[in-house]
């Protein structure tokens, strides 16, 4: 159990540092996480580097966030849209608060509720990661599109 966002934080950047193959989150909008630190960005493209299939798999409710103010991550995708995407969560999903960290299917940070700082960690224990395995999967298969690698238009 985490009582802080600060120990979220930290707990994102371990769980980030033992991905090899997937990444999964869901979140409102992915502020106040440290999505956009210099560090963390590092960890994601090293990941992507170091294992050509590996997948980044971003939902949040809101992409507004992302598009002002995450320009590490927005080069990540225009670098790599072949294995990151950033959705918007469809209309069934609309009502999820939890945000979700999935690493490997193995790994998670769930938080219980977006404006509680409690949250559950668990590492290497892919029976706990099943059920939220399955919920992202859900919020997934909704999901719409979201932040695109490239700007169309003229």
């Amino acid at each position: 159990m985490l009582a802080t966002v600060a120990a979220q934080v930290a707990a994102i950047d371990t769980l980030l540092g033992l991905a090899r193959h997937s990444i999964r989150v869901f979140d409102v909008d992915l502020s106040g996480m440290g999505w956009n630190g210099a560090a963390r960005a590092a960890t994601i493209t090293g990941l992507l580097r170091s294992n050509p299939a590996a997948k980044v798999e971003i939902i949040v409710h809101d992409t507004g966030w992302i598009e002002r103010s995450c320009p590490r991550l927005l080069n990540i995708l225009k670098l790599r849209g072949h294995a990151v995407a950033i959705r918007r969560t469809g209309q069934d999903a609309r009502e999820a608060m939890d945000p979700l960290l999935i690493v490997d299917g193995v790994h998670f940070l769930h938080r219980f509720h977006a404006s509680q700082p409690r949250a559950a960690l668990s590492i290497g224990d892919p029976v706990a990661a099943q059920p939220l395995v399955t919920r992202f999967d859900a919020i997934s298969e909704d999901a719409e599109p979201g932040v695109t690698p490239t700007v169309l238009g003229l």
